[in-house]
């Protein structure tokens, strides 16, 4: 007997001509969507499948890259793709267990515990599987009916972290793809709140950060048409952190001159872990009238600790705050919120479109979430963070956290103690150890330590990270970065500490082989 997907229609039995029939075709198989009862048993298959595959993949390196130049590794990945990704004929699901093996032996193993180079961490167990649940479902936030599970808990989850972060009823916040999109959107919403031409026409508009802030402000002033320039730099201190006189004074040296739009001030710098002084910078923003915005991508960790949450005292008189959770909350990128202390900010910028969220659909509760983003079509990001908040708690967080902490501590003693390394900053704010080899030429120092973290990278067995010294500290550029050429000897190897289930040991490990390749570059 005919199946009914391919029967075929008698041309006395055929619709009316102007009907379109489509073409008949063999069934689809019944797991094709991953979101119906089937399909949900078939991805657990193929979840199982791809993890048994990775772990092979795994079980085939040794350490956190693969062992080969760049240039290797181009050439092997364009010969296991010598057919190409897209064939004409797909080879189905049996095609995906070798892809994953291929993956997993060459991507960056962020769990070795001698990965320690940028602020990404680990991801954890519980949100990760959560995450997979919010793919097979593939909700959106933009609208109610695009998700209403999704819709009600990013309320949730904001409203938790807007408390977390000492803010009252009226605070509101959105997640985004992470710190960048966060600023962004926190400056825009300081731009337009500012725009007031009636009393001060033609004055340009300015953008207050710290020399060690982070170079998206300077990206977010660029795409916000106010231009790079309009990044007016405040000096630091001894520690990387920004000097409030400097910033009154700046303030004071604007006056008649510019509108500062906001001051950016930075917890938890890129480079040393620093964290502005916040109750300091209150005060100078409020005598003058400023926007502040706080950039947490990084330090917001610290609010799930009770050792480090001093750190950010103050952070709940800021207007706007960033967090990344996929920093110092160990979720699957991405995961960045920004927080502002009046919901009503959003408003500036809600639209209302006819086919997404019209008037009378919002009068009768069916709003979603556009008019707090800058995106439309947003994944169901909160849900991860809801599982790991409800799985570990305030108090499993920061325990993570100040498991890291340690480590930075830890690691700092032990450079300070060797007399091949040099340690830059003293005791570490967060989690970020800052230091060089010493070389027996100083005038060597920048080339070997660049070449001995590539050494480590080449041969795969370690990752750490890199930064440079500012040449002049104090004489900053407008675009957040440093005035004239570094100076020798001001290149830093960078330990950023993210997994929890490194131990001390790992840490002696790490710093062998540093001196290791150290040696061999500067003989």
């Amino acid at each position: 007997m005919t199946s009914p997907s391919t029967a075929v229609l008698d041309p006395l039995d055929a619709p009316d001509p102007g009907v379109y029939v489509p073409p008949a075709v063999p069934s689809p198989p019944p797991d094709l969507l991953a979101a119906d009862p089937v399909g949900l048993a078939g991805l657990t298959r193929l979840v199982n499948e791809l993890v048994r595959a990775a772990s092979s993949g795994l079980r085939r390196r040794s350490g956190p890259l693969p062992s080969m130049t760049p240039q290797e590794y181009a050439a092997r990945t364009a010969a296991w793709f010598s057919d190409g990704v897209l064939p004409e004929q797909g080879r189905g699901v049996a095609a995906l267990p070798p892809l994953a093996r291929w993956y997993a032996e060459g991507t960056v193993d962020l769990s070795d515990p001698v990965t320690a180079a940028h602020l990404q961490p680990p991801a954890l167990t519980v949100a990760v599987a959560a995450d997979v649940l919010v793919n097979a479902f593939n909700a959106s936030v933009d609208t109610w009916d695009s998700g209403p599970s999704a819709v009600e808990l990013e309320r949730y989850v904001v409203a938790e972290l807007a408390r977390l972060v000492g803010y009252g009823p009226t605070a509101g916040g959105v997640f985004t793809s992470g710190g960048t999109a966060s600023n962004l959107h926190a400056l825009l919403l300081a731009r337009d709140l500012a725009q007031n031409p009636a009393v001060d026409p033609g004055l340009p508009r300015v953008v207050l950060c710290s020399t060690a802030a982070h170079f998206s402000v300077a990206r977010a002033c660029a795409v916000l048409g106010l231009g790079e320039d309009a990044v007016v730099t405040v000096e630091v201190d001894a520690s990387w952190r920004m000097r409030p006189d400097a910033l009154d004074a700046a303030l004071r040296d604007l006056a008649g001159r510019a509108l500062p739009v906001a001051v950016v001030a930075t917890a938890g710098t890129t480079d040393f872990g620093s964290v502005d002084p916040l109750p300091d910078i209150v005060e100078v923003v409020r005598r003058h009238g400023v926007r502040l915005h706080v950039d947490a991508a990084y330090g917001g960790g610290a609010l799930f600790s009770d050792r480090l949450r001093p750190l950010l005292d103050g952070v709940a008189e800021a207007d706007s705050i960033t967090l990344d959770l996929h920093k110092t909350a160990w979720q699957p990128a991405a995961a960045s919120v920004l927080l502002v202390r009046d919901e009503a900010d959003f408003a500036l910028h809600n639209r209302r479109v006819a086919y997404l969220n019209p008037a009378d659909d919002g009068e009768a509760g069916y709003d979603g979430l556009l008019g707090h983003s800058l995106a439309t079509t947003r994944r169901a990001d909160a849900f991860k963070v809801a599982a790991t908040f409800l799985a570990l708690g305030r108090r499993g967080l920061g325990r993570l956290m100040d498991i890291c902490h340690d480590l930075a501590r830890y690691a700092a003693g032990r450079i300070a103690a060797h007399p091949r390394l040099e340690l830059t900053t003293d005791t570490p704010t967060l989690t970020t150890v800052v230091f060089r080899y010493r070389c027996d030429d100083p005038h060597r120092s920048d080339r070997v330590n660049g070449a001995l973290r590539r050494r480590l990278m080449r041969s795969g067995t370690a990752l750490i990270g890199r930064t440079c010294l500012p040449g002049r500290p104090g004489a900053p550029r407008a675009d957040g970065g440093w005035t004239g050429e570094a100076e020798p000897g001001s290149v830093r190897l960078k330990l950023t500490l993210l997994n929890p289930q490194t131990r001390p040991y790992d840490i002696d490990q790490l710093l062998d082989m540093v001196v290791a390749a150290g040696d061999e570059e500067d003989r």
